[in-house]
């Protein structure tokens, strides 16, 4: 290593600089900010960046209760922190075993403001000044917040018709639009052919109404001018008591050929009334940060003649100017000489930069206006008696996205989100190699040998993903002032959320209770939580640094570092993206859980929020199932229960409450069918034990179907879940060998598990790692089945055993993988059983991990380095010794460990 090479990369290791901020992992300020310390009160609800939001226009969260504490018909009230209560509507999500409430979603209305911190107290409380109601009419409902009144379509392209305030009908005509082409890339000696095509309603349901939210849920698919109906989609529109706006949530699935589907935009579409002078008409972009671009669409500053101060000062406010009676005479004759500017476009096509432009009229060159950074994609259209703010959440992020705004001029403006750009190349997600001559089961594992990456010829398809995407449309009655602009975009790009204290989700014993508030108190502990906090931090900045962001790629992170590039191994195999693999959903959610840092549940929501609609298959031949790591989300051929589990989504919905990934949860509640389908062990199980059923294995698919039943029994408490879950845990239990069986028949049709004869024990070192332990945690909290606990508690004495304890029980041994990750399971049993010598154990096995060097405490590790160019492209920060699996590992044995065996660690 030459000086100049240890100076970057030697001599520059420090403590990781965060660039985090407090609405998620990446910077979107122009400073870089220390993680966000937040009191979390126990007993209390507060935000979960910390102080309530300036523009607050409508909130939903979920609540966790002790078994036996809440009744479904028990009413509910907030009180702020102020003392005064607050509306609130209240439903169940979640029931205990004994029909008890588990937990509770809630909503309050707009521009309620309980405070930092509040309570949800037993009680009835007040109703909102304005309630939020829906109602049907003959061809559609309206949706009336109090404020505003939208009329939803039942039927034709139209999701919303009216969009209604004092009145007055300020914007109408929503819809869906889109283009295709036919070739991947527009060449000039072959012109791609070009289609556009529009959102179709097929049905509508009430969801809510009232009085504090409403929902209605449309579905439907968009239709094409040749009759072609595809790219099936769900749009819920949310209504708050007294709110000026309304949300949407939109997800779509991609049903396309990917051989000639070639999607080259996707957006939201409407039309706003304009009423106003063409001077008194106002376009806003909401760039970083508090920065925002005005203009009128009439420019009445820096002309030659002064219209007066009075004037100008009233455009670039965006109110109403003096009578033009009162301008000065050499302005006001000669307005019809000023241009009028119809045309404006924001276009963001990557995570760094972003451009504005604007043209008089089709026909006429495009005007350059500004640059940026990072905008925050909301935009106004109006003029001073009215108009719609609009915009969409993680706006950058999910790049390539572009506003256009056209006819500003006109009696009736037209203003297009959209959420895939028109002007970037178009979406291109065929699978990105030939295969290389793949075409037998044993050419497929020995590729796997050198890149990891799971091949089948048909299997690396896009059908069936999705993506979801939130707007928000503020129906209003004037432009509203810059410094509301700016609050509504914060709260648009970042919708504020509900939390409750890390106490008082521990205290209802939720989740199996498998963690413990952050602890110091000893040297060994403080350790541990430094690591803890260390990768969450380091995650975060490498969220920003590598820049994983865009439209399929936002939320996940990658799985193995390439030390040599200074690069994640983004291209290799089966080491790109890592699509929920060992679990970092999970070691995530506990940690803040445990926590409550809002860095940790940001990263944690959006990796949700990917991994729910990319990751899994929602349509098509893999429907149900997930995909395991990939260069491409949807590329390896390893479509698996393990992938598509509630276990990984539950924390998200019942925490937030949020309606997409319930539905994602009732998606999966049966995907256990798919096993009929499709062998997840084809390759390597070459004959059938059972012919004529399927096979289910005792570790990751059983833990997915027992975490999809065990989701659906909770959420609707629909006895046929637990029948089934206690059915299959008998066999299970019953069974000579019990996990160490490895597999069972099954029968797909009558969902049952089935004994194979004469099987042999064996041990597979992911059995228990995608979410087995924490699903049998919950399961032997809920259910009674003692032969099924003691075959767990078996398996948990045995996995880490030295060679002879294994030989004396199963007549075979076998060196034990991931050991620390397993130390968990060793702690579990050692807490059931009371067993201290097995407590002890735990934390031996919890040391044996390489990349910690078996030293709990050490703080020399908790470090990166700093590397410039010419080395890499971009300064980073990198910490080669992390990998996602170990992280999420570690970081689950970390944290269970510590919640079981505590007085164990020396």
């Amino acid at each position: 290593m030459d000086r100049r090479t240890f100076l970057k990369q030697g001599s520059m290791a420090a403590s990781l600089p965060l660039a985090l901020s407090a609405s998620g992992c990446a910077t979107t300020a122009s400073k870089v900010a220390e993680t966000p310390k937040v009191k979390r009160v126990p007993g209390t609800l507060s935000w979960v960046d910390g102080n309530a939001p300036d523009y607050q226009s409508g909130a939903t969260w979920g609540y966790p209760w002790k078994q036996g504490e809440r009744q479904p018909s028990d009413a509910l009230k907030l009180i702020a922190e102020n003392g005064t209560a607050i509306p609130l509507q209240s439903w169940p999500t979640a029931y205990w075993p004994d029909g008890s409430v588990k937990w509770t979603a809630h909503a309050i209305p707009a521009g309620a403001q309980p405070g930092n911190h509040f309570k949800i107290l037993a009680g009835k409380g007040p109703q909102p000044a304005a309630a939020t109601t829906v109602t049907e009419k003959s061809d559609h409902f309206v949706l009336d917040t109090g404020v505003v009144q939208v009329h939803i379509g039942k039927q034709g392209r139209d999701l919303i018709q009216q969009m209604r305030r004092n009145g007055k009908t300020i914007g109408q005509s929503a819809r869906l639009v889109g283009l295709v082409q036919d070739a991947p890339v527009n060449e000039p000696e072959q012109p791609a052919a070009v289609t556009a095509f529009e959102s179709n309603i097929e049905s509508v349901t009430v969801e809510q109404s009232g009085p504090v939210r409403s929902v209605v849920k449309i579905e439907g698919k968009h239709k094409l001018p040749n009759g072609r109906s595809w790219l099936p989609f769900a749009l819920r529109v949310y209504g708050y008591a007294g709110g000026e706006s309304i949300r949407l949530s939109h997800t779509f699935i991609y049903d396309g050929d990917d051989q000639s589907d070639f999607i080259r935009g996707l957006g939201l579409r409407f039309n706003v009334v304009q009423r106003d002078e063409l001077y008194n008409r106002h376009i806003r972009f909401v760039g970083q940060d508090d920065g925002l671009w005005g203009e009128g669409v009439k420019g009445i500053t820096g002309l030659r003649r002064d219209p007066g101060q009075a004037v100008r000062d009233a455009q670039i406010a965006g109110v109403a100017t003096p009578p033009l009676s009162e301008w000065d005479e050499r302005v006001s004759s000669r307005m019809h000489w000023i241009p009028v500017w119809n045309d404006f476009t924001l276009s963001q096509l990557s995570a760094n930069g972003f451009a504005i432009k604007k043209r008089t009229k089709p026909g006429h060159a495009w005007i350059d206006s500004d640059q940026g950074h990072r905008a925050s994609g909301v935009s106004y259209l109006g003029g001073a008696s009215g108009g719609i703010v609009f915009g969409m959440r993680d706006f950058w992020q999910l790049h390539p996205v572009q506003v256009d705004i056209r006819n500003a001029g006109a009696e009736l403006a037209e203003a297009t989100l959209w959420f895939y750009s028109p002007e970037a190349p178009a979406m291109d997600v065929r699978f990105y190699h030939d295969g290389m001559g793949q075409d037998t089961y044993d050419e497929q594992l020995d590729a796997l040998n050198i890149i990891y990456e799971d091949y089948e010829p048909g299997f690396g398809s896009a059908y069936g993903v999705a993506r979801t995407t939130d707007f928000t449309l503020g129906i209003m009655d004037a432009t509203p002032s810059r410094q509301k602009t700016v609050e509504m975009a914060s709260s648009i790009a970042h919708p504020p959320q509900v939390v409750a204290a890390p106490a008082d989700y521990l205290a209802t014993n939720v989740f199996g209770g498998l963690w413990t508030l952050p602890d110091r108190s000893t040297p060994a502990k403080a350790g541990i939580e430094d690591r803890l906090d260390f990768q969450v931090k380091y995650y975060c900045s490498q969220v920003e640094q590598r820049h994983w962001y865009g439209f399929w790629n936002f939320g996940d992170v990658m799985h193995t570092y390439d030390v040599d590039r200074h690069v994640w191994r983004y291209d290799i195999g089966g080491y790109a993206w890592d699509n929920s693999e060992l679990s970092p959903d999970l070691w995530l959610w506990y940690s803040f859980l445990r926590s409550g840092d809002p860095t940790t549940f940001h990263l944690a929501e959006n990796m949700t929020r990917h991994n729910r609609d990319v990751d899994i298959y929602h349509a098509g031949r893999f429907k149900g199932l997930g995909t395991r790591h990939n260069v491409q989300h949807w590329g390896c051929s390893a479509k698996q229960l393990r992938i598509s589990t509630a276990a990984y989504r539950r924390f998200h919905y019942y925490i937030t409450g949020d309606d997409r990934t319930g539905d994602v949860l009732n998606e999966v509640i049966n995907a256990d069918k798919a096993l009929g389908e499709l062998n997840p062990t084809r390759k390597v199980a070459r004959q059938n034990p059972m012919p004529g059923m399927a096979k289910i294995s005792a570790g990751t698919d059983w833990s997915a179907t027992a975490s999809n039943w065990l989701t659906a029994w909770e959420r609707t408490g629909d006895d046929k879940y637990r029948d089934r879950l206690l059915d299959a845990m008998r066999v299970i239990g019953e069974h000579p060998l019990g996990f160490f069986a490895g597999a069972f028949g099954y029968d797909v049709d009558k969902q049952k598990l089935l004994p194979y004869d004469d099987v042999e024990p064996g041990i597979s070192h992911l059995s228990a790692v995608f979410g087995l332990i924490e699903v049998n945690t919950e399961l032997n909290q809920l259910l009674d089945v003692p032969a099924y606990k003691a075959a767990w508690l078996e398996y948990g004495r045995l996995y880490n055993a030295d060679k002879a304890t294994q030989e004396a029980a199963l007549g075979m041994s076998k060196r034990p993988n991931l050991s620390a990750a397993h130390s968990r399971l060793t702690a579990y049993t050692a807490k059931e059983t009371g067993n201290s010598a097995l407590a002890k154990r735990a934390w031996q096995e919890f040391g044996r991990t390489q990349e910690f060097a078996g030293k709990i405490g050490q703080q020399d590790r908790l470090s990166t380095t700093h590397v410039t160019g010419p080395d890499v492209l971009n300064p980073i920060d990198e910490a080669p010794w992390v990998s996602t699996n170990d992280a999420s590992q570690w970081g689950l044995a970390a944290i269970q460990n510590l919640a079981l065996v505590p007085d164990a660690l020396d």
